[in-house]
């Protein structure tokens, strides 16, 4: 599967699902073949050095590829002020940091002539013998860099919990260097989602999930009688009920652990479900617009509300500060979801 000979249309409509079928297809050849892995490791060392051919490709599948994923981040509601990426560092970028490492003396070579630095007793590569970068470089010249640009009082990584190691090796390589701001960038890891494909097993994009996702919600609107749309047509109210279905399972999980993902839970239309909480806003709306005539008063008189459910229900209103702050302190969204299913 060589990219390079595809059909420009086949890639700039399908990007990321092509570059990810080459990137399988070409481990599965280097399976039995070293030649192709010799092959890769020169291209992206001339990569690095700037050769404009690869360069050229490599923007080329870039631009697809944050076309596609805008299309994906537009649909559940995710705007991105920059994209920034870790490839986009080469030797004029990572030169410069090399010399800061040296001067630093941090920097040794090993026995096998790659660039490496002592962490704890171990040695960690960060340049290969060939003289190409490793990924660990890459994020340490871009972090810097980011600390020059913005001046930031935190940076997050929200990557999973496997790359726990890198990021630990990051903060402690900043930290050698007498970088101020080391402390302040944090690695929010996150478990797996076992079980997370499509209903046929194949390998899933976010995309063609949410599409499925949609077809599920779209036949069971079909099947109740009190859907008030029509489904047939396309309604995006489909589309935001399979998008909440899915934001709001995830959500409600703690961050760091793995947790099976079930299409019947998700998709449950009286359980803890976005669809559950979509359907109680729908309710609280209707009854708002449905009493226009009532005029909502300044101020509350406690004597007019007799009724027992009151004093509970203002319990549980006065927790939404401490659920939002829970939130916010942990970095779980699972704190402000239980919040929600417990108001409903």
């Amino acid at each position: 599967m060589n990219l390079v000979n595809k059909p420009d249309k086949v890639i700039k409509n399908n990007p990321i699902e092509e570059l990810y079928n080459a990137y399988v297809y070409a481990n599965k050849l280097a399976e039995t073949d070293n030649q192709i892995l010799d092959e890769a490791r020169e291209i992206f060392r001339q990569l690095e050095n700037g050769n404009d051919d690869y360069f050229n490709l490599w923007q080329h599948f870039k631009e697809y590829t944050i076309n596609e994923l805008e299309k994906t981040y537009d649909r559940i509601g995710v705007e991105f002020n920059e994209y920034n990426w870790e490839s986009s560092y080469n030797r004029t970028n990572i030169d410069p940091v090399l010399k800061i490492m040296a001067d630093s003396k941090i920097l040794t070579t090993d026995s096998k002539g790659r660039k490496v630095v002592s962490i704890n007793d171990r040695l960690i590569p960060i340049m290969k013998s060939d003289g190409s970068t490793l990924y660990l470089i890459r994020d340490i010249a871009a972090a810097i860099e980011r600390a020059n640009k913005y001046s930031f009082d935190d940076m997050y990584y929200v990557v999973d919990s496997s790359q726990h190691n890198h990021f630990t090796s990051l903060k402690s390589i900043l930290a050698k260097l007498n970088m101020s701001w080391a402390n302040n960038i944090h690695h929010i890891q996150f478990g797996k989602i076992i079980g997370m494909s499509t209903r046929k097993g194949t390998a899933v994009f976010l995309n063609n999930f949410l599409d499925e996702a949609y077809e599920v919600v779209k036949k069971k609107q079909q099947l109740l009688n009190t859907t008030k749309v029509n489904p047939d047509l396309n309604d995006q109210s489909t589309d935001i009920l399979g998008i909440s279905a899915i934001i709001i399972n995830d959500l409600k999980q703690r961050r760091l652990r793995d947790y099976n993902f079930d299409w019947n839970t998700a998709l449950d239309m009286k359980g803890e479900t976005g669809i559950k909480l979509q359907y109680t806003h729908c309710r609280l709306t209707n009854l708002k617009d449905n009493c226009c005539e009532v005029i909502v008063p300044d101020e509350c008189d406690p004597s007019l509300l007799k009724e027992p459910i009151v004093d509970e229900l203002i319990r549980i209103i006065a927790q939404f500060d401490e659920a939002v702050i829970a939130s916010y302190q942990t970095l779980e969204a699972c704190y402000l979801v239980k919040y929600l299913f417990n108001l409903r």
